[in-house]
């Protein structure tokens, strides 16, 4: 594995984790309702339940690529599209966040279980899988999960902090424009190195 894939993987992981998304969003809102410590279980039962879904994910596609050794490129390219359709998508985002007011702390569970619902979730691994992995090699599965772990929990672990600290600061549509623009620029950047 080349460090120009490892680099691509990461910032793959970091532009998909750091987006904002239902799991971000309950993160900022969990952590700004009931403290940080709250914040932080559910984003750790958040990051285990998306490895976990990762690595499924991952070991599945391995043995249906073996069956059908064609797809590998199919794949890829679909991945790659995703990509960058997701890029254009965070590019174009008008900023508007629309919270939801929840009645009780979200728990460790409610995170694992988020995941397993979420569908930029199970788009993230089908499409960070076949675009950076289209073999699915099993060494490398598991390398992508190493690295998409602490990216994916400091990423969520953003969102709390900004929920704690600065609550109000991603209320303006303005500034989450911009982060979104950024992320974007980031994510079609990591389908270049994808072709390097």
């Amino acid at each position: 594995m080349t460090l120009s894939l490892i680099a691509s993987m990461s910032l793959f992981a970091l532009a998909a984790s750091l987006s904002p998304g239902p799991v971000n969003l309950l993160s900022l809102s969990s952590s700004a309702r009931y403290g940080a410590k709250t914040g932080l279980i559910f984003v750790t039962g958040a990051t285990l339940g998306f490895i976990v879904l990762f690595l499924l994910i991952g070991f599945g596609l391995h043995y249906v690529i073996v069956q059908l050794s064609w797809i590998t490129q199919v794949l890829q390219w679909s991945g790659i599209a995703f990509l960058l359709y997701l890029s254009y998508q965070l590019f174009t985002d008008n900023g508007e966040l629309h919270s939801e007011k929840y009645h009780k702390a979200p728990s460790f569970m409610t995170g694992a279980i988020m995941q397993w619902l979420n569908p930029k979730a199970w788009l993230a691994s089908l499409s960070g899988i076949a675009a950076y992995i289209p073999n699915a090699d099993a060494t490398e599965v598991m390398i992508f999960a190493c690295l998409y772990l602490p990216i994916c929990w400091l990423s969520l672990g953003i969102w709390v902090w900004i929920g704690k600290i600065l609550g109000q600061y991603f209320q303006s549509p303005a500034k989450m424009r911009l982060l979104n623009k950024t992320l974007a620029i980031f994510l079609a950047g990591s389908c270049v190195l994808i072709l390097v």
